[in-house]
């Protein structure tokens, strides 16, 4: 497998955890919560390969998964995966009492994250581009080749892709697709012809799906990074979290995950 497969606990017995020491109103520094509680609750989508997917039997792999692993090693706490989605992820991360410590897995760092959450540094570049069938590549050469009429553009609903795509294509029809990792196939099967995704996530479908390609990938639309996500006052959590980043960085780790991942490193 891609990655350690790592299990979930039981949704009760997760809940139960984040309810009895989980709140911030306590005043104890995140970090020591999470040491004594001895497990890391991190919030992920589990739908966007090859950096957070969640198999049918319930485990998690991907690039932000084994990024996850090396927090909680620094920790020296156990892992714990909880389900959130694009739509609903900044009310999870906000909400109370807290059901998880941070969340991970493709997520883009924003300004308008940053106002009222906590980013991490980036540990992996990121840009918008499209995946379309492979036949069709030769038609898809730019922003302007995509925002026609005739064309049509699938996104998943409640994330940086549709708002690129409400913002960006005024022409296309726009088709929202509630799975986000189902949405390749529909390109591919012919029920769309354009999926608005990311440099991070492109390269793995055209690997593993002949019939899709990614012909603006060296050239995306936009440029930024992915990072860490995480409510505002763990201060601790967070400068903990930039210092296993700094040392992936460092030590190589971060550029064998590129590889391992068929990613661009860009550090």
């Amino acid at each position: 497998m891609l990655a350690a497969i790592l299990t979930l606990c039981g949704a009760i017995a997760l809940q139960a955890c984040a309810n009895e020491d989980h709140h911030p109103s306590t005043g104890q520094p995140t970090v020591e919560r999470i040491t004594e509680r001895g497990t890391l609750l991190v919030g992920t989508t589990g739908d966007y390969r090859p950096l957070s997917y969640k198999e049918a039997d319930g485990n998690y792999w991907g690039f932000g998964i084994e990024v996850a692993g090396k927090i909680a090693e620094r920790l020296n706490v156990n892992i714990a995966f909880v389900q959130t989605s694009w739509p609903t992820l900044t009310a999870d991360v906000l909400a109370e009492p807290q059901t998880f410590d941070l969340a991970i897995g493709g997520i883009t760092i924003t300004d308008a994250r940053r106002e009222t959450m906590l980013m991490s540094d980036g540990y992996l570049c990121n840009g918008k581009t499209i995946l379309c069938r492979a036949d069709e590549a030769a038609r898809f050469q730019s922003l302007a080749d995509i925002d026609r009429p005739e064309v049509r553009v699938m996104v998943n609903p409640g994330g940086l892709n549709e708002k690129f795509a409400l913002a960006n294509l005024t022409h296309a029809q726009i088709i929202v697709h509630q799975k986000n990792e189902e949405i390749p196939s529909q390109v591919a099967e012919g029920n769309a012809d354009v999926m608005i995704t990311e440099i991070t996530e492109a390269p793995w479908y055209v690997q593993n799906d002949k019939r899709l390609a990614a012909p603006l990938l060296a050239a995306p639309f936009t440029h930024g990074e992915i990072g860490v996500l995480m409510r505002k006052g763990q201060d601790d959590l967070l400068a903990l979290v930039n210092s296993v980043i700094a040392q992936m960085k460092a030590d190589g780790t971060l550029r064998q995950l590129h590889e391992k991942y068929g990613l661009v490193y860009g550090y």
